[in-house]
């Protein structure tokens, strides 16, 4: 009897220690990434990303023309550790999370304050994949405008 009351301790345990669901990682690992942003934090913004990361914005040129501009993750972190605490802050609602397997994708609407002035808006799109520890950012594009927020 004692053995088998053991076994239901250890299994019910296991499955608490196992309660996270893939996607709720998934929005552990991107809301890490605005944490620690917000709190200039280089390290742990590094931890969010695959060392092969893309990231690129999609924005219009001096003379109005859709661009797609591509950004080094590794400058991006370098300039985030280096800014004030506090400074960049970008509010996220997760409007869809898909997963298969070790490929997520993420859609998040978001406002971009610096300190408590708005800045601008859009929507990220986030590529994630499961490595053999945790969730990781492999690919981010995002839009962005001063107009057109929802409040």
């Amino acid at each position: 009897m004692k053995k088998y009351f053991l076994f239901i301790v250890m299994a019910a345990a296991s499955l608490n220690t196992n309660a996270q669901s893939a996607e709720d990682s998934v929005k552990a690992t991107i809301r890490k990434m605005f944490f620690a942003m917000i709190e200039s934090d280089g390290a742990m913004l590094q931890d969010c990303f695959t060392d092969n990361a893309i990231m690129q914005t999609i924005t219009t040129n001096k003379e109005g023309k859709l661009i797609v501009r591509t950004d080094s993750v590794t400058g991006f972190i370098k300039q985030v550790a280096n800014m004030p605490k506090g400074l960049a802050d970008e509010r996220i609602v997760f409007e869809m999370v898909k997963i298969d397997g070790p490929l997520a994708t993420v859609w998040t609407p978001y406002k971009f304050y610096r300190r408590a002035d708005f800045s601008h808006c859009g929507v990220n799109s986030f590529q994630l994949v499961r490595t053999t520890d945790k969730w990781r950012i492999q690919y981010i594009i995002d839009t962005r405008r001063k107009t057109g927020c929802v409040e």
